[in-house]
């Protein structure tokens, strides 16, 4: 009997399983959850046919310093087909309030009340930030939104300032003002007391909280959207729903191992086990790639993981169903199991290649969810293919070699 071989073996399960025990938490910490687990808001816009790729990536790129602003954390941007934009916010406490600010194309503009000559717009502005003034008598323009405009803004800013108090002696001449809009509608008419020469402006009245305040200033710190951008679906997934479907998939999972582990052990007897050690393996692989690609994971992405537990479980089941075959002809552990293996590996590759390729396709032309399930599932073939192939085989060899035992029954024949 050779001692280091059967040792070899019960340390190799001993570290799988107290890598998968002792990883479990931190692997629990840093998964990211998708919008239907952990409850949200999903929107999807459109933009009009003609929209060039160009204006697809601006407003990708802008409506992702929006979400940030926002503060929300794992927010998913994508874009889908040549014209939509998918946004997915987990965990948004004011779903409505995100999507008006995502939606809006956010176009401001600074008219002459006189000639409604357009001065500046907000591609002049160079930030754009909320505040309080206390020393405001009129509660309701307390709250406003500080301009800055960038050098040549300024300027042109400066010379119509200047232009309309020598115009318009009287300070109280309505044709004095300067119109702000945004998206076309009027927030307010100020009018000019001074030449405005620093660059500065402000925006107030309207706001009732300062947390408008700070959504408009959002809004023009990103800047406007290059097109116009129709939300044609709006989603919201409440964190009550999306807790019960991740406990409903918790249970599921439980289940279906325990099911496939008592089912292996019972037929197969000591293949079973290593099976069963093989499994745990694959799932901490699995996890593991998952978390280290800062994945999403989402109930489809579950739907592919257990799918490719039961394909790992399939390519153990025709491994040991070889390995019975060959020890009924009569063959030893030993040759049994090379010949096994040598065997079931072309059946085991090309039932795996086949859904890899059906996989790739899914990732390259299917729809978020869809791409989920299929990369989810991709990651776990290749996994199984290591685990079944390599890992299984290694275990089962340190046992037989290690001759502590030659009845056939302990391998399920």
């Amino acid at each position: 009997m050779r001692w280091e071989r059967l040792i070899l073996f019960f340390i190799t399960v001993l570290v799988v399983i107290g890598l998968v025990f002792f990883s479990f938490e931190p692997l629990k910490e840093n998964v990211k959850l998708g919008l239907d687990l952990k409850g949200g808001v999903q929107i999807r816009l459109e933009a009009p046919e003609n929209a060039t790729d160009d204006d697809m990536n601006r407003a990708m790129a802008i409506i992702d310093n929006r979400v940030n602003s926002l503060g929300v954390t794992e927010p998913e941007i994508r874009r889908e087909g040549s014209n939509r934009i998918l946004v997915e916010l987990p965990g948004v406490d004011n779903p409505e309030e995100a999507v008006d600010l995502i939606g809006k194309t956010a176009l401001l503009e600074f008219k002459r009340v006189d000639t409604l000559e357009t001065i500046v717009t907000g591609k002049d502005l160079k930030n754009a930030r909320e505040g309080i003034n206390p020393n405001e008598p009129d509660p309701s323009k307390q709250n406003y939104v500080g301009l800055e405009f960038n050098a040549e803004g300024a300027k042109k800013f400066g010379e119509v300032t200047a232009e309309l108090v020598e115009k318009y002696p009287s300070s109280d001449d309505p044709n004095r003002g300067i119109a702000i809009y945004l998206d076309g509608k009027l927030l307010s008419a100020p009018l000019v007391q001074n030449a405005i020469t620093n660059g500065q402006a402000s925006i107030s009245g309207g706001f009732r909280t300062l947390e408008e305040a700070h959504n408009l200033a959002v809004l023009l710190r990103s800047g406007a959207l290059p097109v116009a951008l129709e939300i044609i679906e709006k989603r919201s997934v409440g964190p009550t729903l999306g807790a019960d479907s991740l406990d409903k998939s918790k249970t599921a999972a439980i289940i279906g191992f325990s099911a496939v582990f008592l089912f292996m052990i019972i037929y197969y007897r000591l293949p079973g086990i290593v099976a069963c050690v093989s499994l745990l393996l694959y799932a901490l692989i699995t996890s593991g790639i998952l978390v280290a690609l800062k994945a999403t994971l989402t109930l489809p992405g579950i739907a592919g993981f257990l799918l490719s537990v039961g394909m790992a479980v399939d390519a153990n089941v025709i491994i040991y169903e070889r390995l019975k075959e060959e020890l009924k002809n009569g063959k030893t552990l030993r040759a049994a199991l090379d010949a096994g293996f040598s065997r079931a590996f072309w059946t085991i590759f090309d039932a795996n290649a086949t859904t890899l390729i059906a996989s790739v396709v899914l990732i390259y032309f299917g729809t978020s969810a869809i791409r989920g399930f299929a990369v989810t599932l991709s990651i776990g073939i290749l996994a199984s293919m290591f685990t079944a192939i390599l890992f299984t085989r290694f275990l089962l060899k340190q046992f037989v070699l290690s001759n502590i035992t030659k009845n056939t029954k302990l391998f399920g024949a």
